[in-house]
């Protein structure tokens, strides 16, 4: 790995530099004019479409399916990677993280609209869908569409499931039980025999209790924030004056600006909120909605909850305990030593059971939108010796996940995510007068003041030969 790493690290580079912000930002400033800045137009409407109840029995909810996309989004990453890009890039990333957010919101909402419109029917009547069908069925690109598939499935049985058990592991570095050596294996193997169990058809009642048990860690996670906030309350000012003028210092970012706050602010923003990488309209495909731009409007939403309330909660929390900021803690150990500050040795111990959970949930969840592309590159599900197989190879690359370094977790995940990205922007830039289109007729109909139907024929240039749905 050493003999690769600066490699990944030059790639992990380029590709975010110049490349990626500019695709990102591009895409992200032209769709919030041509939506007229409906993340903040049309924010109160994502409430009442998040609780609206399927048009059938037995269909994915608009809130089963944000909660599928939240879980894959709210992990690790809100709290490993907040501390990362704080102290490897500097508070202002904090800043440039939720200007990604704002921005990206529009292109969560237009790749979500996408994959409701190009959206496909199972043979139980049920829908799925994603980057990989629009691509295929409005790009007519079938190339395209399968490598955009195996870049999915590279990121998230690969790269994102690596970096997540390293993230894992990490956070009891701060026990003295642990050996850098021995460890992160032990923890690995542990991490592997579950994922394996679950996946493989057991461990229902594990599963269960812990759908139960991740949204009541959250809760309490964001209340621990607040309380640190209302402790330190005095602090809030100057803690906001940092991180916009370590955002500004323009001087700073200019001089080395792969490790700036402004590309840490991007990467570890991208990475949490999954804002046009395409993974998360795997999940929107799967809901029953009267109208394509509702699951639009609650896939932006689930961004602005990952970044401006977890991720922020993560980042105030840190800032505020007043635990110093060095390279050396970048990781658990940052937000370690702030919980310390604040709970006393109570903190590790919560952020550890905190990380479990979330990790946990992340790894399974993170496999949700493996096989639906799995199925897109074998035409149908494929057949069951292949999934065993498949299934425990993906387990085998979480044991391997823990015994990674930071720089080579962070830096695979990150070239592979911006693969994704690179070939769905570009796709949706192609495709999103279409949904632009069908948020005219979301409007006009709610100007009428009736409940939004949507039919694809009332969509100029829409080809309903290559539609499942909406031909009514």
């Amino acid at each position: 790995m050493d003999e690769i790493m600066p490699v990944l690290l030059w790639l992990d580079d380029v590709m975010y530099y110049p490349i990626l912000v500019v695709v990102l930002v591009a895409a992200g400033l032209y769709f919030t004019v041509k939506t007229g800045l409906m993340q903040i137009r049309l924010f109160p409407e994502c409430f009442r479409v998040v609780m609206e109840k399927p048009a059938a029995g037995g269909e994915v909810s608009s809130f089963q399916a944000l909660m599928v996309s939240t879980a894959s989004r709210v992990g690790t990453g809100n709290i490993i990677g907040i501390s990362t890009a704080i102290c490897l890039g500097g508070p202002g990333a904090v800043f440039w993280m939720w200007a990604i957010a704002l921005i990206g919101g529009s292109t969560a909402f237009i790749e979500s609209s996408l994959a409701q419109v190009f959206k496909r029917r199972s043979s139980l009547g049920l829908s799925y869908g994603g980057p990989a069908y629009y691509i295929e069925s409005a790009l007519h690109n079938r190339f395209l569409a399968c490598t955009f598939a195996v870049f999915l499935i590279l990121t998230y049985a690969g790269g994102f499931n690596m970096l997540c058990s390293y993230n894992l592991q990490s956070t009891f570095a701060a026990y003295s039980f642990y050996d850098k050596t021995v460890t992160p294996w032990i923890i690995g193997a542990v991490q592997a025999l579950l994922v394996a169990y679950c996946i493989l058809g057991g461990g229902k009642r594990i599963m269960k209790v812990t759908s139960v048990m991740v949204p009541v860690m959250g809760v309490i996670y964001i209340l621990a924030a607040v309380v640190t906030i209302l402790l330190n309350i005095t602090y809030l000012p100057h803690v906001v004056g940092m991180i916009l003028s370590n955002a500004f210092d323009f001087q700073s970012i200019l001089g080395g600006i792969g490790g700036s706050c402004l590309m840490y602010g991007v990467k570890r923003g991208l990475f949490s909120n999954e804002a046009g990488i395409g993974s998360a309209p795997n999940a929107a495909a799967s809901a029953d909605v009267s109208h394509p731009v509702k699951q639009g409007l609650v896939q932006m939403f689930s961004v602005f909850l990952d970044t401006f309330l977890v991720c922020s909660a993560t980042a105030f929390m840190c800032l505020m305990s007043g635990a110093e900021i060095t390279k050396d803690v970048a990781g658990a150990p940052y937000v370690q030593n702030s919980v310390t500050a604040i709970f006393g040795d109570f903190g590790p111990i919560f952020i550890t059971v905190a990380m479990v959970l979330f990790a946990f949930s992340t790894l399974i969840g993170n496999l949700y939108y493996v096989d639906n592309n799995l199925s897109f590159l074998h035409h149908g599900e494929p057949g069951k010796s292949f999934m065993t197989g498949f299934r425990l190879f993906c387990a085998f690359i979480v044991f391997i996940g823990a015994g990674l370094t930071m720089d080579a977790a962070w830096a695979i995940a990150d070239i592979l995510m911006a693969c994704m990205a690179l070939i769905n922007i570009p796709s949706i830039l192609i495709l999103g007068n279409i949904a632009l289109a069908a948020m005219k007729d979301y409007e006009k109909q709610k100007k009428e003041g009736k409940n939004p139907v949507f039919h694809a024929a009332s969509i100029p240039g829409l080809d309903l030969n290559r539609l499942d749905f909406w031909k009514d």
